[in-house]
């Protein structure tokens, strides 16, 4: 075994020169750096995360997937606009992309939608990156649509399991619901064709448990992601503020998880209640620095952004 870190020295300093450019730029807009804890009673449900467990004095404690909850708390009791970096931990992530233990730079801007945020993000990267670089922005509808010849606003889900037949082949699709069979497509026949930092946005109502509704159209949602080429990079939406609508959202979740034989998670009532107290118009984003740091350095695998990966 060796006991040597996974990343050069050099890239550790890029890491750190990051961090203080990073601090640098939320300094110069007035946005409050803060802190949460990485240890919770609670966990986002959400059936496509698997959260870790941990355990003292008899209560099971859960390391935080994302400091999310904690952090409207905050919006909610009045800090104005935050961010945070900080550790996030999420099970059976592990690959060429992907460990267990990451590092997130988490951010909520008062005021602000998901298109303004976008806009905040580009301005970042360029400052991290040193440049001024090209960004492309699509519909989730126009990606499906331009990328698979698909509009999911226009298919029932035989014909789509149908077309991810034709598109993924010697693929089972049988089982797979209306969202999987999106993911299929987004993961195996699009985003190896994306080229450059892209933003995808106006995601489907249902892949948006924390996000406002269009109000242009109820069955899409305020919610964009980043990528560059193949990889995804970041999350973001324009906040719900419902407090009503974000248990049922919760709800729901916790009924798919069952569905599927998951553990159910107990719902974040601090988190609801400060919803209910009235958490300001917002928008936030979580934003990948690991991999982030495998695209400004050309990194080939996550390891290389990591000092240690055991």
């Amino acid at each position: 075994m060796s006991w040597r870190p996974t990343a050069t020295i050099e890239n550790l300093q890029q890491r750190a020169r990051i961090y203080r450019a990073i601090r640098a730029f939320f300094a110069d807009r007035d946005v409050l750096e803060v802190e949460t804890p990485l240890l919770s009673r609670t966990t986002n449900p959400d059936p496509q995360v698997t959260s870790m467990a941990a355990h003292n004095q008899g209560q099971t404690l859960y390391l935080q997937t994302s400091p999310e909850f904690a952090m409207k708390r905050l919006l909610a009791a009045g800090s104005g606009s935050i961010y945070q970096i900080c550790r996030a931990f999420r099970e059976g992530e592990k690959g060429r992309r992907h460990h267990p233990e990451f590092t997130l730079l988490e951010w909520y801007r008062i005021g602000f939608d998901y298109q303004a945020l976008m806009d905040e993000m580009e301005q970042l990267i360029d400052e991290l990156s040193g440049r001024n670089n090209v960004y492309r922005r699509l519909s989730y509808r126009e990606l499906l649509i331009e990328y698979a010849g698909i509009d999911f606003l226009n298919i029932e889900l035989a014909e789509l399991r149908t077309s991810c037949s034709e598109l993924v082949s010697g693929t089972n699709v049988r089982e797979l619901d209306f969202d999987q069979c999106l993911d299929l497509l987004i993961s195996l026949v699009i985003a190896p064709q994306l080229e450059g930092y892209l933003f995808v946005y106006d995601y489907p109502i249902s892949q948006a448990a924390l996000a406002r509704a269009s109000s242009d159209n109820p069955l899409l949602a305020e919610r964009f992601e980043l990528f560059y080429n193949d990889l995804e990079l970041a999350n973001g939406f324009s906040e719900l503020t419902d407090a009503g609508l974000q248990r049922s959202r919760f709800e729901k979740d916790n009924r798919l998880r069952a569905s599927k034989g998951l553990p159910e998670y107990p719902l974040d009532d601090a988190f609801l209640a400060a919803l209910e107290s009235g958490m300001p118009d917002c928008a936030g984003v979580a934003f990948g620095i690991d991999r982030l740091l495998m695209v400004l350095l050309g990194l080939d695998t996550i390891d290389q952004a990591l000092s240690f990966t055991s």
